[in-house]
């Protein structure tokens, strides 16, 4: 009986290194998938703060175009008025002057033509011509968008 207990006895000690050895295994097994989630999880995180750096520069960029843009709308409210006076003077009859005047009416309206064309040039990005740059008189500006098409020039 004695012998029994024994065997009994060392049985259950083999079985519980046994056992303890495959915990062990087990637990190197979980360590390992462990920091193979945790390389996954900072490749991630570290993935999101780029993009969120870009999307604050983005918005950043967005904000900046919106400020420019803000500025060339109102430049362009002011001059629609300028050429709403301009066109909103009482009895005129335009009509009746391209009769009597044919070849200055035409030479007017080519003119006037010729500088809007130019103003939707520069509002859609063209870049500033060195007279353009330059003028600084009434009778070196476009009147049509002076604010966009001459920059330098300062109405009195």
């Amino acid at each position: 009986m004695f012998g029994q207990i024994k065997m009994v006895i060392t049985l259950i000690m083999i079985m519980g290194i046994a056992g303890g050895g495959m915990y062990v295994f087990k637990l190197r097994a979980d360590n390992a998938i462990l920091k193979a989630n945790q390389v996954q999880l900072e490749t991630a995180i570290t993935e999101q703060n780029k993009v969120l750096e870009q999307q604050k520069e983005d918005f950043t960029a967005i904000l900046e175009s919106n400020k420019k843009l803000n500025v060339l709308i109102q430049t362009f409210k002011k001059d629609l008025q300028d050429l709403d006076k301009r066109f909103t003077k009482k009895n005129r009859d335009v009509g009746k002057l391209a009769i009597d005047r044919t070849k200055a009416v035409e030479r007017i309206i080519n003119k006037g033509a010729k500088n809007a064309a130019r103003c939707l040039e520069l509002a859609s990005g063209a870049e500033h011509t060195e007279d353009e740059l330059k003028a600084t008189k009434k009778s070196e500006i476009n009147p049509e968008c002076p604010a966009l098409a001459n920059p330098s020039y300062v109405p009195y």
